[in-house]
């Protein structure tokens, strides 16, 4: 390797070169760095013993396949100018640099009315200052501020670089072959018109496989009811943390971490106090895991009896249904587990909860996902297919979830 060219070999694309020297040095700033330390699928990994790869490689994966669309689109003769190409490179690498670790985990727990996607934006802008400006297109692209609406919607829409990277490494690490995409297929379809991103009338089957396999992967990997009962329990033992840090009992934790327990942390507090989004920076999987382990020792019984069964796999018991489950159902497993654990009823919130979860592979509220015909005119994807399954997708299914221990039914 030499700083001119450094190639990654990813087990995905093989090869992948980065574009030029600011990419590069992006990709080695410890913020950047940090995405190494953070699983890409979270408490997975529990579930598909192969889903340990990173958000770092997610988003090398997801730079290498903008670089393939520039091409794609260039070769079309739609005008990409190196610097609108360099800003989208960066744009599509940045775009999950605000991820906690275990992924939305945190943003249910330690912070608050923050998403990842808010606080990508303010990595980017605190990196944009210490590259003296060289983002700002980036940052332009990434907000949709830019003139060229396409240039966005290859970073963020229903048919972006994001998307045909994850489904794509998430299958091949579960090992769940459902989620495979045509990426190449699909990439090679792509167009421009009026200003936005469409698809050739060509690839509309490969289109429509990838949004069966997205809806797939959904209810097999990312909805995966284990998987579910993992995040939930998760949740719960960093808010149990929260609760005793802020009252001031005795919690290990790092630095970092501990700083996020013991005060509420708001997206007020990251715009206003510049070492919020400094520590959150100095967070990975290993300070939650390590402080789990920890806790499994902890003198409050609940906290150590819910890490307990995170170390140890011992997971909440999950049952998924249609509807709400009735009040009778619920009141009767939270007496026993009261019964059985000897808990107080304010703390039985933490071992039976409900919850809802949705899946929706495609909404034409949102940025639609337009075919091209060959004289010029476009068609949403949901009526161009002449399959049911399209039509059936762009429904957001809602299922109802309760979780209890398992010895406490």
């Amino acid at each position: 390797m030499t700083k001119k060219n450094v190639i990654f070999n990813d087990p995905i694309y093989g090869f992948i070169s980065t574009p030029n020297k600011d990419v590069r040095k992006l990709i080695e700033h410890p913020y950047f760095q940090r995405l190494r330390r953070i699983k890409q699928l979270g408490l997975t990994h529990l579930v598909y013993p192969g889903a340990y790869h990173t958000r770092f490689q997610h988003a090398m994966g997801a730079m290498h396949l903008m670089g393939l669309a520039i091409e794609v689109l260039r070769g079309k003769d739609i005008k990409i100018s190196d610097e609108e190409a360099k800003g989208v490179y960066i744009a599509i690498l940045l775009h999950d640099i605000g991820h906690g670790p275990f992924s939305h985990t945190l943003e249910s727990s330690i912070v608050h009315g923050v998403t990842h996607e808010d606080l990508s934006e303010m990595f980017m802008d605190r990196l944009n200052v210490e590259f003296d400006g060289k983002l700002d297109m980036a940052i332009q692209i990434f907000k949709n501020k830019h003139k060229k609406k396409f240039l966005h919607q290859l970073v963020s829409s229903q048919l972006d670089m994001d998307r045909l990277d994850y489904l794509k490494r998430d299958s091949f690490f579960s090992g769940v072959l459902d989620g495979v995409v045509s990426s190449d297929r699909i990439i090679k379809m792509l167009n421009v018109k009026n200003g936005m991103l469409v698809v050739d009338v060509k690839g509309i089957y490969s289109v429509e496989k990838f949004l069966i396999s997205r809806s797939l992967m959904y209810w097999q990997v990312y909805l995966h009811k284990t998987v579910i009962a993992a995040e939930f329990l998760l949740i719960k033992i960093l808010k149990r943390a929260k609760y005793l840090a802020q009252k001031k009992e005795d919690v290990f934790g790092t630095p970092a971490l501990l700083y996020f327990l013991r005060q509420k942390v708001n997206r007020v507090k990251f715009e206003e106090e510049n070492e919020t989004l400094e520590r959150f920076s100095k967070i990975d999987d290993y300070d939650i895991f390590s402080a789990i382990k920890v806790w499994t020792e902890h003198t409050d019984l609940i906290l150590s009896d819910l890490c307990q069964k995170m170390v140890n796999r011992k997971l909440f018991k999950v049952e998924i249904k249609d509807r709400p489950f009735s009040k009778v159902r619920i009141e009767q497993i939270k007496a026993k587990v009261i019964a059985k654990l000897g808990i107080e009823r304010k703390d039985v919130s933490y071992f039976v909860f409900t919850e809802s979860i949705r899946n929706s592979a495609y909404d034409p509220k949102e940025d639609k996902i337009n075919i091209l015909y060959k004289d010029g005119s476009l068609l949403d994807i949901a009526k161009a297919s002449d399959q049911m399954n399209v039509s059936v997708l762009s429904r957001t299914i809602k299922k109802h979830v309760l979780c209890f221990p398992k010895d406490c039914n």
